[in-house]
């Protein structure tokens, strides 16, 4: 079959149940990390690819940005399991066109953010590459129970951290290569967000220490498809209320014509989305204060016959794009 028939996450279930479990493998293949037992406890694992004209364009991403976003996006995956993460190696293939100082700024970008988050680089690869190929395996402390995609029960509300569809419609931004929109302080906001993306690795430390969320992920292919993950993990559906998306102040200045559809399915967020019962919520509210992160209600789990619908404010249902990022599916 295809790759662009199978898809992305077709492959991916693919290789999983083509693959043995292996000892000690308490949570393999099909989550935002693989959690395995070791002698002295357990860890958490994940890894990323980022790909020179797949994943980032260097005409608009400078390398301690990309450098930084490595670290970011690897962590929020540990993040989405309620974990810690703690050390990273990290493989590089580089152009022969590039000089001893482009590689440095890229690591200045991951030194920047291992020294604020604890995390320390360990080890890794290099090798000459016709374009700039990134490779990040990051290990993670699990002193809680992590937190999978398959939790979810009906009636339960879903919450998402932060706001939504701020690094698609600034990557949209800088496509376009307007210098008086780029100059505006919105505009320049968007940017941030995609460049710099912020892992919450407190709130998702906290949501499993007190057992608040029962399934969880990080929104890095749009909330619409990481939703889904979660509604077939878990066996169920979703309502997300449209007019309950949060959405930051420049998102709102210039999406236009867009409306909500970066904040559906737009990804690369790397906020939180989250499932947790109906009585939870007052401690959910405290959570909210206690970290200085907004979290917002959006929606409820229903039952898996029902899918996965999106209303507005009148109720009525909301025509929306729900894939989101697919490696292999045609755009």
């Amino acid at each position: 079959m295809k790759l662009s028939r199978l898809g992305e996450f077709g492959l991916i279930e693919r290789v999983r149940r083509a693959t043995p479990r292996g000892r000690g493998v308490r949570l393999g293949i099909g989550d935002d990390a693989a959690w395995v037992q070791t002698r002295s406890g357990s860890c958490l694992l994940t890894a990323d690819l980022l790909i020179e004209d797949v994943h980032f364009d260097l005409k608009w991403t400078s390398l301690y940005a990309l450098g930084y976003k490595t670290l970011a996006v690897n962590m929020s995956d540990i993040a989405a399991m309620g974990g810690t993460p703690a050390y990273l190696m990290l493989s590089l293939g580089i152009p022969a066109a590039f000089n001893s100082e482009d590689v440095d700024e890229f690591y200045r970008g991951i030194r920047s953010l291992s020294v604020k988050s604890g995390v320390a680089l360990v080890g890794g690869d290099t090798s000459v590459a016709k374009s700039l190929f990134v490779s990040a395996c990051l290990v993670g402390q699990a002193p809680y129970r992590p937190i999978t995609r398959g939790g979810a029960r009906i009636g339960d509300d879903i919450y998402v951290t932060g706001t939504l569809g701020d690094s698609a419609l600034g990557l949209t931004l800088l496509k376009r290569k307007s210098p008086k929109l780029s100059a505006q302080r919105a505009a320049k906001f968007l940017f941030s967000r995609h460049h710099f993306p912020t892992a919450r690795v407190r709130v998702g430390a906290t949501l499993a220490k007190e057992k608040l969320a029962r399934a969880m992920i990080d929104i890095s292919d749009g909330l619409l498809q990481d939703l889904s993950h979660i509604c077939k993990a878990s066996r169920i559906g979703a309502i997300v209320a449209e007019e309950r998306l949060p959405l930051s102040s420049a998102y709102r200045s210039l999406a236009g014509a867009d409306g909500t559809r970066h904040a559906l399915a737009g990804g690369e967020d790397y906020e939180l989305l989250f499932c947790a019962r109906r009585r939870d919520r007052s401690r959910i509210t405290k959570l909210e204060e206690v970290t200085d992160v907004p979290i917002t209600r959006i929606g409820t789990c229903v039952h898996w016959r029902d899918g996965m619908t999106v209303l507005d404010r009148t109720g009525h249902r909301v025509e929306t794009r729900t894939a989101g990022h697919d490696h292999f599916k045609p755009l």
